[in-house]
């Protein structure tokens, strides 16, 4: 079965086409609201800061967005953040970059590393462009190649119930085409 997933995801990519995620936020400010923070001294260079925000967190920079109910944030001593969310559904939204269109996820844990635009989805994972979509227990996705792999539960070895299998939906493209009535008969 796993030689299933390996054939299937890349056509997958095919299909979605070339656009990548929102190259302008990677250089914007990141916001962060929360009920609660605690937050590491600003000052501290030598090993990762890191700050804790919980109770209804929504973390932007630029088009992206995370909603969760509690967020870790790790900042190296150069600037890249990793953040760690977690709640009964993370989700997240980011435009594409070209396109006005959103690439949206949910799960019950996200991490995200800026420094390689990278985004995994834990548990009941989901993610959508358009009307596409996938479906597993895991997503690991790149911002920047749109490139990502869904794994089941069954291949990671866990139980999350009775739907452990991956799941994708793909849309026609040419919807129009595709309903127009065939005349060529008629006469």
């Amino acid at each position: 079965m796993k030689h299933f997933y390996t054939i299937l995801i890349p056509f997958f990519f095919f299909i979605v086409g070339d656009a990548a995620s929102e190259r302008a936020d990677r250089d914007k400010p990141v916001y962060l609201e929360a009920d609660r923070a605690t937050v590491e001294d600003v000052k501290r260079k030598d090993s990762m800061r890191v700050s804790i925000f919980t109770g209804n967190v929504i973390l932007t920079q630029g088009t992206l967005r995370i909603t969760a109910d509690k967020v870790v944030l790790k900042e190296d001593v150069n600037g890249f953040r990793y953040a760690t969310a977690t709640g009964n559904l993370v989700t997240f939204r980011q435009k594409r970059d070209g396109a006005d269109e959103y690439i949206e996820g949910w799960s019950k844990r996200v991490e995200y590393d800026n420094k390689s635009d990278k985004i995994e989805l834990f548990r009941q994972a989901r993610l959508k462009r358009g009307e596409d979509e996938v479906k597993g227990d895991y997503i690991s996705y790149n911002m920047n190649s749109e490139f990502f792999q869904v794994i089941g539960s069954n291949e990671r070895g866990v139980d999350t119930g009775a739907d452990n299998r991956v799941r994708i939906i793909f849309q026609p493209k040419n919807k129009a085409d595709n309903t127009a009535p065939d005349t060529s008969d008629a006469e």
